[in-house]
């Protein structure tokens, strides 16, 4: 597996998965030398753009891009949050990274100094990276020609290699000061201006003169799947002028970027619409884009507002902790739960400046598709705390999902998960989910939930990925009746764990509900099962899982009124293993069909009390005494038994009196990783 499939959990190619090839958020810590940052992403063969903002400091945004060129001894670089013309000086940007085979590509920034912009040591940045491709983004140059065509509806015919009619267009002049105009399909008759929170409007005013739109004022004239045409200016209402026309000044250069709208095509293939929304004054909104956004970037058109930008890698949690930067503004990234993502599109929160009545008009990116990991290193890792450190665990892939607690003490096992942002879940207690500043998931490699952890503390970590494991947001129901929960986990799951976000309810666990019984939990905790049977779980579920879907009867502890998290594992070969054995009481071997052991167990009693008991190979897991503990305790790990033995093809259980994990005619669920 490639650099970049390991990173981003994507395939190389198959609908919707290609966005994965065309767009990245890439968060990196600046050196201040030389540094490639490997994205995945061919610019240096395809072109594009690249967009970077300091994340901790006031900065502007810097966008290059391959239709300007940069590299060199000039990095040609534009502010977003400026009218300033395009700027030529010290170079902090190095240019695109061809990469090799087996390689990623991506981008080079230099250290320049003390300059903040791109690559200060210690300062940390996003990226995002938009690749040239039909049907997604094109980027486009040309120089003006100062040619009104009196009498003509448009001045000057742009071509593109879109291969689409454009939704959004972003145009700046970069040889002298000018603003971004941007026009937008949902509001195209008139303009909006990316380095301003201005409204939209029917005209441009530049020095105290109103002017006409930069583009022509239908949407069906001004752009075309070859082309976007400038509006040429209307003497009729006393504008004869060729300066009036701003974006084509004789002699004047350009850049424009193209944004395609993929709303009308078949949905397993979209990967970028533009649209928009009103507002509901207090309720919240819910944009359906039928697919997970990874990007969004949302502006009030109908009055003054930011250009907010929020993606994925620094946080689009449920329901807070996330964090957004301003397109028109160079302030540092700050907290925000306006928008929330979910497994269908986003959501505005109620209330919130976002959600004032008024229209908005927005674009979005979608997630990649989950693919199959190749190897179980791609997704799943356990590392010990590094002490002033960040991340303070390293995985080697953006985590989605982990499990994090002092060993040796008496701490219990907090629960932390991407979609919850700086929010954290207890495994061993019923409370609702707790905010907390320290724990973060925006990095690459890795996360923290506190840079002073001492080496007591580990961390089991996971990566969202088709046929292993999935995580979920959603809201309950206090009314009787189904509730249908849509997964992207591409099988159904084997097990399911879920738990009331907003209010102080038990964990609730369903097993092994591909077989023809089943078990369901209901809390983590030593209890035995609540009920078995073949009808998939008459106290939770309403149906068989599927493998996009499934359906959980609203009045139970899990369906209830309030906002839920759910975490599903599957067996997937040679990777991860969902199953349950029988004890014997005394020493026998768990297939599980791997080739060289377990990296992570979980076993936990079915028909009677025991603990959920679980094992890492970081600890050990060995012929001799292996280090253990549980989710649903706070007692420190457990050294001196030997309860389970290595096995290439799964483990081995052993009857010891600690954790009677073997214990004859018991029956007991296991989930393992190789």
């Amino acid at each position: 597996m490639t650099i970049e499939r390991k990173l981003l959990g994507t395939s190389p190619s198959g609908g919707a998965a290609d966005v994965a090839e065309v767009f990245s958020t890439y968060v990196y810590t600046g050196t201040g030398s030389g540094q490639t940052i490997y994205n995945g992403i061919d610019l240096k063969t395809e072109g594009g753009l690249v967009w970077i903002k300091n994340r901790g400091s006031t900065s502007n945004h810097c966008l290059f891009d391959s239709a300007r060129g940069s590299g060199g001894t000039s990095d040609k670089r534009l502010f977003a949050n400026s009218t300033a013309s395009e700027t030529t000086g010290a170079c902090d940007w190095a240019g695109f990274e061809q990469g090799y085979t087996g390689d990623p590509n991506g981008f080079v920034v230099n250290g320049n100094g003390t300059s903040d912009r791109v690559n200060q040591s210690g300062q940390t940045y996003a990226s995002w990276t938009f690749r040239q491709k039909s049907g997604f983004f094109d980027c486009v140059t040309y120089t003006g020609d100062g040619n009104y065509n009196d009498g003509s509806l448009f001045s000057k015919s742009i071509p593109h290699s879109l291969g689409v009619a454009p939704a959004l267009i972003m145009l700046k002049r970069t040889d002298s000061s000018s603003d971004w105009w941007v026009w937008h399909k949902y509001n195209s008759s008139k303009v909006l201006k990316l380095n301003s929170d201005a409204t939209a409007s029917q005209s441009a005013s530049v020095s105290g003169a109103n002017y006409l739109p930069i583009f022509a004022s239908t949407a069906s004239i001004v752009v075309t799947d070859t082309d976007f045409k400038l509006n040429a200016g209307d003497h009729t209402n006393g504008i004869n002028n060729p300066a009036a026309l701003l974006s084509n000044i004789s002699g004047g250069t350009y850049v424009a970027y193209l944004f395609a709208d993929n709303s009308a095509e078949d949905a397993d293939d979209q990967m970028i619409k533009c649209g928009s929304y009103s507002g509901t004054g207090g309720s919240g909104v819910t944009v359906n884009l039928g697919w997970e956004a990874q990007w969004v970037m949302v502006k009030k058109s109908s009055a003054t507002s930011d250009w907010k930008l929020m993606d994925n890698m620094r946080g689009m949690p449920t329901p807070s902790g996330g964090r957004s930067l301003k397109a028109n503004d160079s302030a540092a990234e700050g907290g925000d739960s306006t928008i929330r993502s979910d497994s269908r599109g986003f959501t505005i929160y109620p209330g919130s400046t976002f959600d004032a009545s008024g229209t908005y008009i927005y674009m979005a990116i979608r997630a990649p598709m989950m693919v199959e990991p190749k190897a179980a290193t791609d997704v799943f890792a356990v590392d010990a705390a590094g002490s002033g450190v960040a991340p303070a665990y390293i995985s080697g892939f953006p985590v989605d999902f982990a499990i994090y607690r002092d060993v040796v003490g008496s701490a219990g096992a907090a629960i932390g998960t991407r979609m919850l942002g700086s929010n954290e879940l207890f495994a061993n207690t019923n409370a609702a989910v707790a905010a907390t500043g320290a724990v973060k998931f925006d990095f690459m490699d890795g996360h923290f939930n506190n840079t002073s952890r001492s080496a007591n503390y580990y961390s089991w970590m996971w990566q969202r990925a088709k046929g292993y494991m999935d995580a979920v947001c959603y809201s309950g129901s206090s009314s009787a009746g189904n509730l249908t929960i849509n997964h992207s986990l591409g099988v159904p799951p084997e097990l399911i764990i879920s738990k009331s976000r907003s209010s102080s309810q038990a964990w609730s666990t369903v097993f092994n509900i591909n077989a023809s019984t089943y078990q369901y939990f209901t809390t983590i905790s030593t209890a035995a099962d609540y009920a078995s049977g073949a009808s998939y779980g008459s106290a939770f579920l309403a149906s068989k899982p599927t493998s996009t879907t499934y359906e959980i009867r609203t009045d139970t502890q899990i369906g209830g009124g309030n906002s839920y998290v759910a975490y599903l594992f599957a067996t997937l070969a040679g990777i991860s293993k969902v199953g349950s054995f029988v004890g014997n009481g005394s020493s026998q071997t768990i297939s599980c069909g791997f080739s060289a052991g377990s990296r992570f167990l979980l076993i936990k009693s079915i028909n009677a009390t025991g603990d959920w008991y679980f094992w890492d190979s970081l600890r050990g897991i060995v012929a001799g005494n292996d280090p253990h503990t549980s989710l649903n305790t706070t007692a420190a790990q457990v050294t001196n038994d030997d309860s389970v033995d290595p096995a290439n093809a799964g483990f081995i259980v052993n009857q010891n009196s600690a954790t009677n994990i073997n214990v004859s005619s018991e029956e007991y669920l296991f989930y393992a990783i190789a």
